[in-house]
């Protein structure tokens, strides 16, 4: 394998709602199982679940603790958007467009998954954005 994978861990409470909302929802590949933790395949990217016994709570706010994906493809973007909607996934944030006719312009939208944890999703106009466009100090909906 030459690609370097992306690997991410975070809180569930339930595995059973863990697959159904990463899986169903999202249309995560499963992998691994146990009792206390769950691997998914997120466009080749893996993440795993872990239960914990602790009390999680929501954030106040997207930030500034969430992950996600950003879509090089807009027609990927849409297609995870409908399949978002069409499973009913809860949007933290509805689909948006950022930055509109700057170079940083790109379509986002957050959704909650049943444990509190945040995702976001994007797709940028022009892709020298995703780590370029230096001259631009905008980042994210806040003033940094």
């Amino acid at each position: 394998m030459n690609q370097t994978l992306f690997h991410l861990a975070f809180p569930v409470t339930d595995i059973a709602q863990t697959k159904a909302f990463y899986v169903d929802g999202l249309g995560c590949i499963p992998g691994r199982e146990t009792h206390h933790a769950l691997i998914l395949n997120l466009y080749g990217h893996q993440l795993v679940a872990h239960m914990t016994k602790e009390e999680l709570s929501p954030q106040k706010a997207i930030y500034p603790r969430h992950f996600g994906l950003v879509f090089t493809s807009e027609q990927d973007f849409e297609n995870l958007l409908q399949k978002s909607r069409d499973w009913a996934l809860l949007f933290r944030e509805e689909p948006k467009h950022r930055f509109t006719g700057s170079p940083l312009e790109h379509r986002t939208f957050f959704l909650e998954d049943p444990f509190y944890n945040l995702l976001e999703f994007k797709y940028y106009r022009y892709p020298a954005a995703i780590f370029g466009s230096h001259d631009y100090a905008q980042i994210g909906d806040r003033a940094n």
